[in-house]
């Protein structure tokens, strides 16, 4: 069960943008399933940085900071819980972050 409003980010609205013919189609799906807009927090891009670098230490071979970094930091940053299929990735870098899990 969610209790609280489902937000969505920059980050988020950008992945799931490509399954829609325009901004304007996506916004109404947004709406209609009350789904609230989230700005994200200067503080999350730090945390996502730091958690990047941490995943590059450890042999990562991305070399730009993922997605998954700048949302998790914002949802542990802004004390969200966040709903997620990849439970194992937000538990190594933010493990803090209150999770969700649809595994």
């Amino acid at each position: 069960m969610i209790d609280g409003p489902v937000l969505i980010n920059p980050i988020i609205y950008t992945e799931v943008s490509i399954a829609y013919t325009s901004a304007a189609e996506l916004n109404r799906v947004l709406a209609r399933l009350t789904i609230e807009r989230h700005d994200l927090p200067w503080s999350a891009a730090y945390l996502a940085g730091q958690a990047f670098l941490q995943y590059r230490r450890q042999g990562g071979q991305k070399t730009a900071p993922l997605p998954d970094f700048y949302i998790g930091a914002d949802a542990q940053v802004s004390g969200f819980t966040l709903i997620t299929r990849d439970a194992r990735r937000y538990r190594s870098y933010f493990p803090s972050l209150n999770l969700l899990t649809m595994e």
